[in-house]
């Protein structure tokens, strides 16, 4: 305890932040349970998973206050492994996948996360919490004589839907009255009591399955040790990894958002690769950052290392002391807790920007939430950088234009502004009228830039049709870079070494 004072945290701090980590692992019982249940492995597969990724990552990552555990996003990737392959595989490819990853970190290619624009950002939160959201529906169903899913029906199912509702209600109004307790943590103490005290009827944890156990032993993967194998993981590993990094880094830039502080993606990144390295040999099926926790967390206000750290170290108690307690909670206090969580996690705001913003990013963001939802994290967000991108582009073309002087020798001088590249160059070229132009002609690109080898091509063109004309033309204010990749145009360039810039050009034949 000492210790954690020196570094920061007050008594207060302490207790706020392990109560946090306490809520955060009871929600964290029945998410993890249902994802290992997707990936087809035992629920202690899952768990063993989120008590030591988030351990590591607490303790040893980039973002004080994320939680990181067994994910949804990566579950239904390991599917197609573990029924084809059987889990051994999937605990080498959990290996492999972390190895990717911190190789990422090293690499340093943390920082390229903050490239991704904002309404992708906001597609993925808004795409995520309906997916959190929408993914507690499974608990009202159970599973009938033929082994078909049914919904819940009469009592039960009115039961678990008013004490969803008043898990919801004690969150929302207990902070109002005192703030010694996380609401959460206390709702779900209150409806345990209730469905206890009033032998009322419902499904509990334990109906998911035992969260028996004991420590997790170490277990190098049983597969064989050859290129076959190689062949069979690296394409899971692959995507797993980048997965695990997209949820991770994003969730982190959130996180850095509402906290306005700044995590260190490169150092997350080599913390959840060590993490799922780890994992791998102790039977785990490893993990990323995880939105909904991250976000329940916070709430409760969990903002430190401590409080990830007590997740796991509460999760893992669970395991090896706790779980007939646990498996006796109602289903229906974890899921209002979720349910306020990804309402809570939503951002409401952005239908406020119906016709505040440009139409792109408002298309932007829908695209990737509805992605999210139905198909895929990586895809999503993947598409959402393209389009974006590509608009982004489309609008930068549209900007370039040029107006015309005559100088003091005569000469018609085309001032041009704006970029030149790929996607502007059919604008550049309309922008010239070499036929009815006069025997001398100026472009000054002085207020331009020219910024791939696409636009040194328009230029060799534009140069061949002056040509063409039997007219001379002059090219004022290229950097060097334009200069030397400039092929037909190359000797009508006039340098004045002081007024030229010096941009680089995007151009493999410069390395």
């Amino acid at each position: 305890m000492s210790n954690a004072v020196s570094k920061g945290l007050n008594l207060s701090q302490i207790k706020t932040n392990a109560l946090s980590g306490l809520t955060t692992a009871l929600a964290m019982v029945p998410e993890t349970i249902a994802f290992a249940f997707v990936a087809h492995v035992s629920p202690l597969t899952g768990l063993y998973a989120s008590v030591i990724v988030s351990f590591i990552t607490s303790a040893f990552g980039g973002r004080p206050g994320m939680i990181s555990g067994a994910a949804g996003s990566l579950a239904v990737v390991m599917t197609a492994l573990v029924v084809q392959h059987g889990v051994e595989y999937l605990f080498a490819a959990v290996v492999l996948m972390g190895i990717l990853q911190v190789l990422f970190g090293v690499a340093r290619m943390g920082k390229y996360i903050r490239m991704v624009p904002y309404p992708v950002m906001l597609g993925f939160v808004n795409g995520l919490a309906m997916v959190i959201f929408f993914a507690q529906f499974n608990h009202f169903k159970v599973v009938a004589g033929d082994g078909s899913l049914q919904w819940l029906s009469g009592p039960l199912l009115y039961t678990m839907l008013g004490l969803v509702a008043l898990t919801m209600v004690i969150i929302y109004l207990l902070p109002r009255m005192t703030k010694v307790v996380p609401s959460a943590l206390a709702a779900i103490v209150l409806v345990s009591v209730a469905v206890a005290g009033f032998g009322l009827e419902t499904k509990t944890v334990g109906d998911l399955g035992s969260i028996a156990g004991g420590l997790p032993s170490f277990h190098i993967p049983s597969v064989p040790f050859d290129l076959e194998t190689l062949k069979i993981v690296f394409p899971y590993s692959l995507i797993l990894a980048a997965i695990g990094l997209i949820e991770t880094l994003l969730t982190l830039n959130l996180v850095d958002e509402m906290t306005n502080t700044r995590g260190q993606p490169n150092r997350e990144s080599m913390a959840q690769g060590a993490a799922n390295v780890a994992t791998g040999m102790f039977s785990g099926m490893g993990g990323c950052a995880m939105i909904g926790q991250t976000m329940i967390n916070m709430n409760a206000g969990g903002l430190h290392r401590l409080s990830g750290i007590a997740m796991s170290a509460f999760l893992l108690s669970f395991i090896l002391f706790a779980s007939h307690w646990i498996e006796m909670i109602p289903l229906a206090a974890l899921i209002g807790v979720i349910f306020v969580m990804a309402l809570k996690t939503f951002e409401w705001g952005s239908f406020r920007l119906f016709g505040k913003v440009p139409r792109p990013d408002i298309f932007v963001g829908i695209l990737v939430a509805l992605i999210t939802l139905f198909s895929d994290l990586a895809v999503a967000v993947l598409i959402g950088v393209i389009v974006s991108a590509l608009v982004f582009a489309w609008e930068h073309a549209k900007q370039v234009s040029a107006s015309t002087v005559v100088d003091e020798s005569g000469r018609k001088v085309y001032v041009l502004k704006g970029s030149v590249f790929f996607a502007s160059i059919a604008n550049f070229q309309a922008l010239f009228t070499p036929h009815d132009d006069p025997a001398q002609v100026v472009v000054d690109f002085a207020q331009a830039k020219v910024v791939d080898h696409s636009a040194l091509a328009a230029i060799d063109a534009l140069a061949e049709r002056y040509a063409q004309q039997g007219k001379q033309l002059s090219l004022k204010h290229l950097s060097p870079d334009c200069r030397a990749l400039l092929s037909q145009a190359k000797d009508l360039v006039e340098v004045n070494l002081l007024e030229d810039p010096t941009y680089p050009v995007a151009d493999d034949k410069l390395g």
